[in-house]
């Protein structure tokens, strides 16, 4: 075994990529290899570098320039040590008035607790050190020629190590130190084996330069500790030189996706199990794989359930003809691992938390292993497969974590991150968990994107709440989107911010519909008919049409006792309107949804009953999934889409909605939609409402009922406009688009 005991600014995180890459891969890989930071940080300051999955975790950590001592994993204080610190120090309170006739100090605002740090700039400090020492019964410490440090007596970074040391056994000649500054002489020259790294303040290099078992590195930071690793023979086993990679092109075509699905049904026919297109409507497995029909190499990770335990997860071509270059790359789960980590982990732990119904929120924390399992599988999987260089694009919150692992094991991915759904902001976020995990694992890629500005804004909220970053450039909001007319609005939203140790890109890429797509299905003979088959059936009445995924987040039970308030303030509609609410049942084994189609159905049938006359049924309930020809053919005949989700990432049903009716001129559909909902940031012509508030829900249903038609057609054909600008096509290309942007 051995330990590496190693300052962190200019030394553990100093020096090139390549050679941190190469260092922190060897601590990782290796078993018996030990880290303790060692560092003048304040442990807050210290606290986001262990969510940084890149940099390996430290067993313990020693910060406030030997004043903490704290568990690395627990981050609890060690005993008895901690204590015998804790005894010796007067108070911050104590120091700063026995300094405050001192001139030319400043104190340092920085995280620091058993001790005070203050910036210095009259060398003439140094004459009163011994003095001041006196007084305060502390010790001080200057360094690089700017740092002065007050601690408690004979604490130092090297007097802590040598007690934690003690504490564990571990031999002294086991130990490595590392330095850069002044502020690290204390390791030296106490038994331990030490590394002053190239670059180092000539201070130290100088107050060394004659000590035994001292190593004066030439290279800087991490490659510095490489080389006294090199240099020593008790270490020497632990140092693996790494061959440097074949030099290869700045880029590569190669896309890698990762998604939960593949973008094919796999169905019988004949005996034979064959793929098909997906018939999922909103075209953005198709729009995706068209990236592929040209000779772009392309590899696609989704999951697929192991039907048998000898089954391989070999690659196979997607459909060779229509994309030669593109490879299905499965990876395996059983049935359990699909129930737990999409059914169970995904939808109880986190899908409440995203859309803000923290009431909702269960955290089982077996549950989460499962999904990091399962994520650094995909993870891994695309490590293997990636070709250098290569682009990869990572969909959606069940794969989190997958960032973090995939920059560990292939720093030279560009990697994006798209979310489909919402995200909230830190005080809803942060009841997460393993909000810091998640958090580190994202900021791994070069380019994060959400549907609307506000999650960008709220992004940079929950990092904001547990690192410090700088937001190096911003964007005005307008005119693309809406900013302060409605509840999702801001003004201006973030497009970069620097960790400190990366660059991070962001952007706001709302998901658009397949405009041509469904203009081609209108045409259909079979649509056609349908459509005049539901305007018979309607006809005389103002159709409101209303579609969701059963989903609380949807508001469908909100929604449905609106309506009957709104029958209940209006009897002169009776007879005049109703409602065709569609409610798509969730995936099989979802029972989290249950409850609410249970009080949804016995809302319905309590206003059926209540108001229904022989030929008048003011609700019609369908709890089914319809094709979605028929869904086009129900928003032709509709007068009113009525979209109300509580909470919603996007909502594409509006958007198909607009793009059926506005490819009619004369069509005078009307499109009430939630404020909540992203995309209602993008429809400046909507009418918008609040789904929290019954009467802004009957107000705006009565507007757009009542509405004169001139009115309706230009709001209509305003909207048309902008999605069939913005369609699905323009996301899939605008987010590539900056993907490779962030990768130069």
């Amino acid at each position: 075994m051995m330990i590496l005991a190693t300052d962190l600014d200019g030394t553990f995180l100093g020096g090139s990529n390549q050679h941190k890459e190469q260092l922190y891969s060897m601590i990782r890989d290796n078993e018996d290899f030990r880290l303790i930071f060692v560092t003048g940080r304040g442990v807050e300051s210290v606290l986001p570098l262990l969510n940084d999955p890149v940099i390996p975790r430290p067993d313990y950590i020693i910060c406030d320039v030997g004043a903490t001592v704290l568990d690395g994993v627990t981050l609890e204080p060690i005993q008895p040590i901690q204590n015998n610190i804790e005894i010796k120090w007067p108070g911050k309170e104590a120091v700063m008035k026995m300094l405050e006739d001192v001139k030319g100090i400043r104190l340092q605002a920085v995280p620091q607790q058993r001790r005070c740090s203050f910036f210095f700039d009259d060398d003439r400090i140094r004459e009163k050190v011994a003095r001041l020492e006196k007084e305060l019964g502390c010790d001080i410490i200057l360094s690089a020629n700017k740092f002065l440090d007050v601690l408690p007596a004979d604490v130092n970074k090297g007097s802590t190590l040598r007690k934690l040391c003690d504490l564990l056994r571990v031999p002294q000649q086991d130990v490595l130190v590392a330095g850069d500054t002044l502020n690290d002489l204390s390791l030296y020259g106490v038994g331990f084996k030490g590394v002053v790294v190239g670059e180092a303040e000539p201070a130290l290099t100088e107050a060394t330069n004659r000590l035994n078992d001292v190593f004066q590195a030439d290279t800087a930071g991490a490659g510095g500790i490489l080389e006294a690793l090199n240099h020593f023979d008790d270490f020497k086993s632990f140092y693996q030189k790494k061959s440097v990679p074949k030099k290869v092109s700045n880029e590569s075509t190669q896309l890698v996706m990762l998604y939960h699905r593949f973008p094919f049904e796999t169905v019988e026919e004949n005996g034979k199990m064959v793929r098909r297109s997906p018939k999922s409507p909103n075209g953005i497995l198709p729009t995706l794989t068209n990236f592929f029909k040209t000779n772009r190499p392309g590899l696609w990770i989704a999951w697929q359930e192991k039907q048998n335990e000898d089954q391989n997860a070999e690659n196979f071509y997607i459909d060779q003809e229509l994309y030669p270059h593109l490879q299905a790359s499965p990876v395996l789960m059983d049935k359990e691992d699909i129930d737990i980590f999409y059914k169970l982990f995904s939808k109880e732990a986190f899908w409440p938390a995203i859309f803000s119904f923290i009431e909702k929120v269960q955290f089982n924390h077996e549950h989460w292993e499962h999904y990091l399992k399962i994520n650094r599988r995909f993870a891994e999987k695309a490590a293997a497969e990636a070709e250098p260089n290569a682009m990869v694009w990572i969909h959606d919150y069940n794969l989190w974590m997958v960032p973090g692992y995939l920059r560990q094991l292939r720093p030279d991915l560009t990697i994006g991150f798209f979310h489909h759904t919402a995200f909230p902001a830190a005080n809803t976020f942060n009841i997460i968990p393993w909000r810091a995990e998640i958090i580190g694992s994202l900021l791994q890629c070069d380019y994060i994107s959400f549907h609307i500005p506000r999650y960008v804004e709220n992004f940079v909220d929950v990092v904001q709440s547990l690192m410090p970053v700088t937001v190096t450039e911003r964007i005005s909001c307008s005119p693309r989107f809406l900013t302060y007319s409605t509840a999702m609005g801001i003004g201006s939203m973030a497009r970069e911010i620097d960790t400190g140790r990366r660059k991070v890109r962001l952007g706001a890429n709302p998901v658009g519909v397949h405009v041509d797509y469904i203009s081609e299905l209108m045409e259909k003979e079979e649509t056609k008919e349908m459509i005049a088959e539901l305007k018979k059936n309607t006809s005389g009445k103002k159709t409101i049409i209303s579609i969701e995924r059963l989903d609380y987040v949807k508001g469908p039970l909100e929604k449905i006792k609106a309506f009957g308030q709104f029958l209940d303030e209006h009897p002169a509609l009776h007879g005049k309107v109703e409602l065709i609410n569609i409610c798509t049942p969730p995936a099989k084994g979802m029972k989290i949804y249950e409850q609410i189609q249970h009080e949804l159905e016995q809302a319905i049938g309590q206003i059926n009953g209540r108001y229904s006359r022989i030929d008048w049924v003011p609700i019609h309930f369908f709890f089914r999934s319809f094709t979605f020809e028929e869904v086009l053919a129900y928003y032709a005949i509709s007068d009113v889409a009525w979209i109300t989700p509580l909470r919603d990432g996007l909502n594409l049903v509006a958007k198909e909605y607009i793009a059926v009716q506005g490819q009619n001129p004369e069509s005078e559909g009307a499109l009430v939609l939630s404020e909540f909902a992203g995309a209602s940031v993008e429809m400046a012509d909507a009418i918008l409402t609040n789904p929290y508030d019954n009467k802004s829900m009957m107000e705006s249903l009565l507007r757009a009922l009542v509405m004169n038609k001139q009115e309706r057609q230009i709001r209509m054909q305003r909207m048309y406009q902008n999605i069939n600008h913005y369609n699905i096509e323009f996301w899939a290309d605008e987010f590539m688009d900056e993907l490779k942007k962030s990768g130069v």
